[in-house]
């Protein structure tokens, strides 16, 4: 495979920290979101 330029692997490296950021914080909210789930149907039983 050809290298590539500076710029571009500079460029590939920061849109792979945004994906690993947004991965992140989309399955925080997940968990946030089951523990708020779980917590509601505790205190209705």
């Amino acid at each position: 495979m050809a290298e590539l330029p500076p710029e571009d692997e500079l460029i590939r490296q920061r849109q792979k920290s945004g994906s690993r950021l947004t991965a992140i914080l989309l399955f925080g909210f997940v968990v946030l979101f089951f523990a708020i789930t779980i917590a509601k149907i505790s205190l209705n039983q």
